[in-house]
């Protein structure tokens, strides 16, 4: 599973959008296999499985016959052969017990539990799922992400989101990007450990706020307490109420995307 991370804005759906033969490059290459995305369209879909951020059904259909028809679509014309398919497909998705459930009555993690059926009722080689759990409690977050870990020891999965942890917690490869350029493309585990040493925390009053902002490269700031607490890079010690700091891959992540190491 292949992460790809960055804020919002920085290229992220685009790039989904390219691979998934959705949208045209200005410029590059692309290849799946021996496959070139950008001129084999019609070879990288039958290989394609894609869950977009925002998708379509038709409201009032049930799961059961959306996925059936969906399945027709993508080729399998025998119609006991699709039943079956569609059976088995619902069942992994742990939504055969709402076969027959409008989809419009669905919640939005068994929604995203539909979307990635669709998306591998095809067999595909590559799954693409851009921002899934935009909108989710923790609680289908943490299931939709248990399925996709699943799913991605068989099948190469290109997760594209901009929710930190989620990279963390799942993929073994990750790139992050901002503006559409690669800032960083490996393991999460060996970019955290570049920033061994040099991420420092402190615990500040509020108005002191700008003025550190202005001393020091912060990484991040949050509440706890009703007081910031800073991340500060430095590679060097700090003193003045400084502690060391177990980096993480936020901080990985500000530390890119502000150009600091």
């Amino acid at each position: 599973m292949y992460g790809l991370l960055g804020p919002n804005g920085a290229g992220k759906s685009t790039l989904m959008r390219t691979l998934a033969t959705l949208q045209e490059p200005d410029s590059g290459t692309a290849s799946l296999g021996g496959i070139d995305v950008l001129k084999q369209k019609d070879e990288v879909r039958r290989r394609l499985g894609y869950l977009p951020q925002e998708f379509g059904v038709y409201p009032r259909t049930s799961a059961q016959d959306m996925l059936s028809y969906i399945a027709l679509l993508k080729g399998v014309t025998k119609a006991k052969e699709r039943r079956d398919l569609v059976a088995w497909m619902l069942k992994r998705v742990n939504l055969y017990d709402d076969r027959k459930k409008a989809l419009t009555g669905f919640s939005g993690g068994m929604r995203q539990r539909f979307g990635i059926a669709q998306a591998l009722i095809g067999d595909p080689q590559l799954l693409i799922v851009d921002e899934p759990t935009a909108g989710l409690d923790p609680g289908e977050r943490n299931r939709f992400y248990n399925l996709l870990a699943e799913i991605g020891e068989q099948v190469i999965v290109i997760l594209s989101t901009h929710i930190v942890e989620d990279v963390t917690d799942l993929c073994t490869n990750t790139a992050i990007i901002n503006n559409g350029q690669v800032l960083y493309q490996g393991r999460p585990q060996d970019a955290i450990a570049q920033l061994n040493g040099r991420i420092w925390q402190v615990s500040i009053a509020k108005a002191e706020l700008a003025s550190y902002e202005q001393r020091y490269q912060v990484v991040s700031s949050r509440l706890v307490g009703g007081r910031p607490l800073l991340h500060v890079y430095s590679a060097s010690p700090l003193s003045g109420g400084f502690a060391p700091s177990a980096p993480n891959l936020e901080d990985v992540f500000f530390t890119k995307i502000r150009s600091w190491n």
